[in-house]
């Protein structure tokens, strides 16, 4: 996989799993999408070294300052499929954190690799989308001078745009999740599919399948 793949990439896995800053969750969804990118590139650019250093700093940093715009629950829940009926809210919490972590586990230190030359450009918003759903389409460039096509799925929960999945290159991270886990839960189960999650010794690729 070429290194540049890994800007929106990452940019998707942050904005879907961790969450965007409280500062900004009353943002129309399209710029919403374009702070919540400049947010990620400050904080990298602030901090560079220090995360290099220890990159668990990054992971706590983007966590701790990145928690308030996902709809972690439904993100969940859509990724669970069939398998997260009739599941305690506890249960969907739990899987949701632990699904979260274990991607940040993988990717935080790629957030390292990002540059302003990587610029994220928000397209026109359509503005006939559906009043509680919509599509914000992102293209970012990449280091070769080509586009990336990213596009953030939003819903309208209590008067705030929560982030519940991204498509890069017309792939659904939600479903391509929600394939892996699908295996993963025939084969074992929910609760020792959810026990590997935690201890992280089940890592998802987001590659597709």
């Amino acid at each position: 996989m070429k290194p540049s793949f890994w800007y929106p990439l990452i940019i998707a896995l942050v904005c879907l799993f961790a969450g965007n800053s409280q500062g900004i969750a009353q943002s129309p969804p399209d710029q919403l999408i374009m702070e919540l990118t400049d947010e990620l590139y400050e904080l990298v650019d602030g901090q560079r070294e220090a995360y290099r250093a220890d990159p668990s700093l990054l992971k706590t940093e983007v966590d701790g300052r990145m928690r308030q715009h996902v709809d972690t629950q439904y993100s969940a829940r859509l990724v669970l499929g069939r398998y997260g009926r009739g599941l305690a809210p506890e249960k969907i919490t739990a899987f949701a954190d632990a699904l979260g972590s274990s991607l940040m586990d993988q990717y935080a230190t790629r957030l390292l690799d990002f540059d302003r030359g990587n610029t994220v450009e928000v397209l026109p918003f359509e503005k006939d989308q559906d009043p509680r759903r919509t599509r914000v389409r992102t293209r970012l460039k990449l280091d070769s001078g080509s586009f990336m096509p990213v596009d953030y799925v939003l819903r309208l929960v209590d008067g705030q745009w929560l982030v519940f999945d991204v498509i890069v290159e017309g792939i659904s991270y939600v479903a391509t999740f929600r394939n892996q886990i699908g295996e993963q839960i025939a084969q074992e189960g929910f609760e020792a599919t959810l026990a590997r999650l935690q201890e992280g010794q089940l890592s998802l690729s987001a590659e597709g399948t």
